[in-house]
């Protein structure tokens, strides 16, 4: 899976699991109000807003992101391509914390509630970031791919010859 996809995946499925996590909160507080409750989510997620938007405010890649571009392997031929499967890899922690979330929200909603803007702070931290790799994709003429590696084991990139990129013309 090509790495700028596996980011704009990432970015959407978080911001899907803070929208899911928000309405259980929303049903669990029409079913039971709490004042105290609703103020909390309301303040949080509003801070959660301007976390995120202030974490993910620059347009470069990330130090994260740039230490794990600046390591990827060198490969002639393009990977295997299984996004599913990639997908499922790399981002169980976001599944698993939705799940369990979602689950303690039927008896505890404030659990919902604070997850969905933990949710929220990284789809807006990472949006800028799969347009940066695209960037840097474009003007170094290669493509980055996710390696396949253990769950457990920190994420790995391949590079590959790309179809592109900015190159200086001298006359």
């Amino acid at each position: 899976m090509r790495f700028g996809d596996f980011l704009r995946a990432t970015v959407l499925l978080s911001a899907g699991a803070a929208t899911l996590l928000a309405a259980l909160t929303v049903i669990s507080l029409s079913r039971e109000y709490d004042r105290t409750l609703v103020v909390f989510s309301a303040l949080w997620w509003g801070g959660a807003i301007l976390i995120g938007i202030w974490v993910g405010r620059r347009a470069e890649a990330s130090p994260p992101i740039r230490r794990l571009l600046l390591s990827a392997r060198s490969q002639t031929t393009l990977p295997e391509v299984r996004p599913g499967l990639t997908l499922v890899n790399r981002l169980w922690p976001l599944l698993f914390a939705t799940l369990g979330a979602s689950i303690l929200s039927v008896w505890e909603p404030q659990v919902a509630a604070i997850a969905s803007g933990f949710s929220i702070i990284w789809a807006l931290a990472w949006r800028r970031q799969e347009s940066a790799v695209a960037a840097i994709e474009q003007r170094d003429g290669v493509r980055f791919y996710i390696d396949r590696t253990s769950p457990l084991a920190p994420i790995q990139l391949l590079r590959t010859p790309g179809f592109g990129g900015s190159f200086l013309k001298h006359s």
